[in-house]
Order: C-alpha cells, then structure tokens, then sequence
C-alpha cells in the first residue's frame, strides 16, 4: 500500500522549524549583546579644524589695592603731679600816669544814633532863588557866554529849551535836565550855559536857605 505525500503538511513543518531556528537566533544575539565589553582602548576622536577664529575676550587687569594701615595708636598721656607751687609773678605796669591827673569820663549819648537826611528839594519856597544881579546880570551873561550852535544855524532851527535843575543852600547849581529839546545841537549848548553859570541866592523858607527846584527858559533865535 502506497502512502501519498501532503505538500501542505511538509511545508508547515518546514515553516516551525524555521521559525524555532529564528528564535533561538534572536535569543542568542541578545545574550550576546548583553554580555559583549566595549573598548576601552580606541583611537581618540580629532576635532575638525573648522574656518571660525575664536573669538578673543579682553580680560581687564584687575588691580587690587593694599589695605590702608591700621590707625596710629593715641599717646600716651602723662600725669603730672600736681603739688608743684607756682611763686607769685609782679609784673610791673608803667602807663606813664601821675595820681593828679584826672581821666575824662566817657558819656554815652541816650538813644539812638541821629542820622543826617539829604535836604528835601522844593519846588515852591517863601522866596524863590534868583541870579546874583537880578535878571539883567542873567541875560548879559546868556549874551557872553551863550553861543548858537553851527549845525542848528545851518539847520535854521530856532526856539525856546526849558531846563530844570537844582539850587543848592550854597547857590551852587547840580542835576541839570531839558524838559524841553529843539536838537541841532541847542540841548547841549544850554546844559553847558546853566552848569558853568555863577552861584545863586538860595530860595528861602523861614528865613532860611534850602533846596529849591527851578526852571529856566533859553532861547535860540537867528538874526
């Protein structure tokens, strides 16, 4: 009696066998791999030259200071015995004065200091200042002394400056001003007229002297 083959059975016994062997492979190589040493022994790896520079880092010097010195000790103070007696010292005293003379007594004036005030300017006085002579001795002395300015006689400028200024107690004249110009030269002619001119009488309040303010006119009139 002949027994027929079965390629079916045949190649799934083939199939486990395969797959026992496989396995047992797989197993072996994993012990392996567990059990396997690394070399400690291999070559050391260079590190490739690569074309960045390094970057430098200016390192600044740091410079230390010693520490300052210790503070100076405080002398010592001494003590000195204090049972020394000091002799009595005469020193002579000579301010060349004689028991007859008599030395003024110094008086203090009561109350406070008695400042002088500048004298009040008065434009109204009991008596009104007036020029040495009357007027007439003032106008010979305009005519003397007055002269007509080149630029205003070319100008043709003609007219009255009023001037003001003060009358000292003494007559003396100060603080001339125009109240009054006309130009071309006649404000300055007048001014110069008023400040070089003789002293005059003081006004009067009371009786006496004082302060007075005036104003007097100059006239500039082409012939």
């Amino acid at each position: 009696m002949e027994l027929k083959k079965n390629p079916k059975a045949d190649v799934k016994r083939w199939s486990g066998t395969l797959l026992n062997f496989g396995l047992a492979t797989s197993i072996g190589l994993a012990l392996a791999a567990f059990e396997w040493k690394s070399n400690q022994g291999g070559p050391i790896k260079e590190i490739p030259n690569t074309q960045q520079a390094w970057e430098l880092i200016d390192i600044p010097l740091t410079i230390q200071t010693p520490p300052p010195p210790p503070p100076k000790a405080p002398p010592v103070l001494k003590e000195q015995p204090n049972d020394i007696e000091i002799e009595d010292l005469q020193i002579p005293i000579d301010i060349n004065t004689q028991e007859t003379d008599k030395i003024p007594d110094v008086i203090l004036s009561e109350g406070p200091p008695i400042i002088d005030e500048a004298d009040e300017i008065r434009d109204f006085t009991e008596v009104q200042a007036s020029f040495k002579g009357g007027m007439e001795a003032w106008y010979k002395y305009l005519r003397d002394n007055l002269k007509y300015p080149p630029q205003a006689r070319r100008m043709g400028i003609e007219g009255t400056v009023l001037v003001r200024f003060v009358i000292n107690k003494d007559g003396s004249v100060q603080d001339v001003e125009i109240m009054r110009s006309i130009g071309g030269g006649c404000d300055e002619e007048a001014i110069k007229v008023i400040e070089g001119s003789p002293n005059w009488n003081p006004g009067k309040m009371g009786g006496l002297p004082v302060r007075s303010r005036m104003v007097m006119p100059i006239k500039f009139r082409l012939n």
